[in-house]
């Protein structure tokens, strides 16, 4: 009989699972390793945080280590290094945590708030073992937040907290290489073992016959509980949730070959599934690490060639030039226009800078910066023009992570994949065809109850299916990369491919920014000229860029009280001179009868001076790209500028009720609801300036840029205007990313069929299942690679 200290020294604690070996640290009847478990457990119930402990068991990190010293989070110095955005208010840090492993985790970070109310917001990227923290700068500190995260248990890395940003994207590959490594290894084994079984050679001795089954379990061991295990954690946590992913029949298939061949190898009734289970989860991370590979090259966050595939404005001797964003580096010295998004931290030398960090913090309210102060990426610049010298270049996942924030975007709803959508029937059809085959052969022949039951899983396994969307949406999002076409995630490509209504912003969208056919009617001297040129300078949109090229003057006069209003127009006080510019509805004036083109009105001290008139040129291969849509879809334009060019437009809408003119955002925004209403699936194509709203509400959002920084959180996708006439070639190549996943489902299926009739029956050999199902998935690795190619080969994209 055990005395009550034996019980307690052989349980564990209920915080972290470790061995208790005194009972000196006990709390409302249950046991603890150590003094910090206790507490971390006293915190957590004092602040009604028990739930901690309801997502899973033993959840907590022992905390019998000791306490890290963070008193260098004092120097001010070192926190500027750390944070990502600072202010008088707010302060947003991205801290990497080691201990972060479950659900419960996740739970207890982002409800942080009940645990330190100066903290206004907590994300968790699980993935990267990251959470993203925004606290109140007043009334706690740096070394404060760390500090209570400490104290429970999730003492974060914040010493190499930059090293770590940059690293943390290639430690998941590291480690599923590492995973590949392990299951190839024990498969190349097995398989070799396996031989003398495969070809019937039944003289073998009987005592080797048993030890190599023995050396074949004992590789697959390592597969199941090393390689394979983030399969059964996925379809766990989906079942958590009540969801079937296609992660839960793989876990069951990887299950039932391990059990049944421990079975038959124990009892020496057969060779098992050893060679079937590890050449299974062997081609499966191998189509995983292919996945990844390809999308470290091609999504927006390996670099700044594809999350930006446009240029910011430097200044260097007096001389303005566009670079790609990832050649900017510290020093560097840039323009940033009205509307456009500051791309590093940096600090403030010139203009007066009014910055929307909503992006950033969620907070909607401008926040005003003067002369020397810093100013954080990510903060959208609302004023007039800016001079800024860059101090750190942002980290390349920041603005990624930014664009991704669904906390601060408009709810959409979710896209829906073949993949799920097919994973969820898939995964109740075929337990309905296993249970349905066991109950079959249970009243005549029990035997085969069981055989068949575990054959039923093993060879309907979907490891095919699981490996063809990833493999074809990467292959076609690698094409549209190399066309200047970039797409926020895979999702995207197939809720593209469902679009049937197309809607077209004008200016800046169809038109071709460079300026040409602009002429002024008026009268207008060199010095208002100059006023002119120093006002339009200040906005990003594509009329004032164009009027800049035209007058092309370096800048002389600085803007004071500069306003600008969407798509309507801008004004300033310059050198003591009221200018304003835009259209006739927002200077007040009466509409004139001017020419059908696109004008922008000029009035300085309230005496109008007459308008600049735009012959608008539309972008090459602008009215192929309208007609060859039309044929399949809706096509619509909302314009904020009036109707003087409808008649031009007419010829390639064919249809005068979908052009709409002199529409605001909410307009255009309302639109594009009313359209979905209709039940149509409608792609909005902006400037990402103008149209952030429309871009948002639509199902897909694609925003045209011409080398100007009007990156918008509101687009799904970015596109290079240089490439504007392949729209339709994308929108086809989408369509056959679709087709080819439908087909490598049918090919994955008729693998299955194939094994099912053998399986059904109780007749699956090992041989049979080791054929079948690593060649079913290296068919659907070679098939979709290579019809993803054809199919782009077939639209001219390669």
């Amino acid at each position: 009989m055990l005395n009550e200290s034996e019980i307690l020294t052989k349980a564990q604690c209920f915080h972290c699972g470790e061995d208790i070996v005194s009972d000196l640290y006990q709390a409302d009847g249950k046991g603890f390793c150590c003094l910090g478990c206790k507490t971390v457990y006293q915190v957590l119930k004092s602040h009604d945080l028990a739930g901690y402990y309801v997502y899973n068991d033993i959840p907590g990190q022992t905390q019998n280590k000791g306490q890290s010293d963070f008193a260098y989070l004092d120097v001010e110095e070192i926190v500027n290094k750390l944070v990502d955005y600072q202010d008088d208010k707010v302060t947003v840090i991205t801290l990497y945590i080691p201990a972060i492993h479950c659900s419960s985790c996740i739970w207890l970070l982002e409800n942080l708030h009940q645990l330190k109310p100066a903290i206004s917001g907590s994300r968790v990227d699980f993935l990267k073992k990251q959470v993203i923290i925004t606290f109140k700068n007043s009334t706690a500190s740096l070394k404060e937040i760390v500090e209570t995260l400490a104290a429970i248990g999730y003492a974060p890395i914040t010493s190499l907290q930059d090293v770590v940003k940059e690293n943390q994207n290639s430690k998941p590959e590291r480690k599923l290489i590492i995973k590949i490594a392990v299951a190839g290894f024990c498969f190349g084994n097995v398989m070799l073992l396996s031989f003398p079984e495969y070809f019937g050679l039944t003289a073998l001795d009987a005592n080797f016959k048993l030890f190599f089954g023995w050396l074949n379990l004992a590789f697959s061991v390592p597969v199941v509980c090393f390689s394979g295990i983030d399969y059964f954690k996925s379809a766990f946590n989906n079942l958590k949730a009540r969801r079937l992913n296609l992660d839960f029949p793989l876990a069951l298939g990887i299950t039932v070959m391990f059990v049944r061949s421990v079975y038959e190898i124990l009892l020496q009734t057969g060779p098992g599934f050893v060679d079937t289970l590890s050449g299974l989860v062997f081609f499966l991370l191998i189509g995983k690490w292919m996945q990844q590979r390809t999308f470290n090259h091609i999504s927006f966050e390996r670099d700044y060639r594809s999350y930006f595939p446009v240029a910011v404005t430097t200044i260097n001797n007096n001389i303005e030039k566009p670079i790609p964003l990832s050649d900017l580096k510290k020093g560097d010295r840039i323009l940033i226009r009205s509307q456009e998004i500051i791309p590093a931290d940096a600090i403030l030398l010139n203009g007066e800078a009014e910055i929307d960090f909503s992006f950033v913090t969620g907070e909607s309210v401008p926040v005003k910066k003067v002369y020397g102060e810093i100013i954080y990426a990510g903060g959208r610049q609302l004023g007039g023009v800016l001079e800024m010298e860059v101090i750190k270049p942002v980290a390349q996942s920041y603005l990624t992570q930014l664009w991704n924030n669904d906390t601060f975007q408009h709810p959409k709803n979710a896209i829906k994949t073949f993949s799920d959508t097919a994973s969820k029937y898939f995964s109740v059809v075929l337990l309905m065809v296993a249970f349905g085959s066991a109950l079959f052969w249970s009243f005549s022949d029990p035997t085969k109850a069981l055989a068949s039951f575990t054959a039923v899983l093993i060879i309907a396994c979907p490891c095919a299916l699981a490996l063809s969307s990833p493999f074809t949406l990467a292959a076609i999002i690698s094409v549209f990369d190399k066309n200047g076409f970039y797409l926020k995630n895979t999702a995207i490509v197939e809720e593209l491919a469902r679009v049937n209504t197309f809607v077209f912003d004008k200016t800046g969208t169809i038109t071709n920014p460079d300026a040409q056919g602009l002429t002024f009617v008026g009268h207008i001297n060199d010095t208002q000229t100059q006023l002119v040129n120093d006002l339009a300078r200040n906005s990003g949109h594509p009329l004032s860029r164009e009027l800049c090229k035209y007058l092309n003057k370096p800048l002389h006069y600085q803007v004071d009280k500069y306003t600008e209003k969407t798509g309507r127009g801008i004004s300033g006080t310059i050198n003591g001179n009221i200018v304003k510019l835009g259209s006739s509805a927002f200077l007040g004036l009466p509409l004139k009868n001017s020419p059908n083109s696109t004008t922008t009105h000029i009035i300085i001290n309230n005496d109008y001076l007459g308008y600049f008139q735009i012959k608008q040129q539309w972008r090459t291969g602008f009215k192929e790209v309208i007609l060859n849509l039309a044929i399949w879809a809706n096509t619509y334009l909302l314009s904020g500028d009036s109707n003087r060019e409808s008649n031009a437009l007419v010829p390639f809408f064919q249809d005068p009720d979908a052009l709409h003119f002199n529409q605001s955002p909410q307009n255009k925004l309302d639109y594009v609801t009313k359209l979905q209403d209709e039940g149509k699936k409608v792609a909005m194509i902006g400037d990402g300036l103008n149209d952030s709203g429309a871009l948002k509400q639509s199902n897909i959002g694609i925003a045209v840029t011409d080398n100007i920084n009007n990156f918008s959180p509101s687009c799904d996708a970015v596109l290079d205007g240089k490439f504007f006439q392949k729209i339709p070639q994308f929108i086809q190549l989408a369509k056959d990313a679709v087709k080819v996943i439908y087909m490598s489902f049918a090919i994955s299926l008729t693998y299955n069929i194939t094994g099912l009739f053998f399986a059904v029956q109780g007749m699956l050999s090992p041989l049979i299942a080791a054929i079948l199902m690593p060649l079913s998935t290296i068919t659907i690795i070679l098939f979709t690679t290579i019809a993803a190619r054809a199919y782009a080969h077939k639209n001219k994209l390669i």
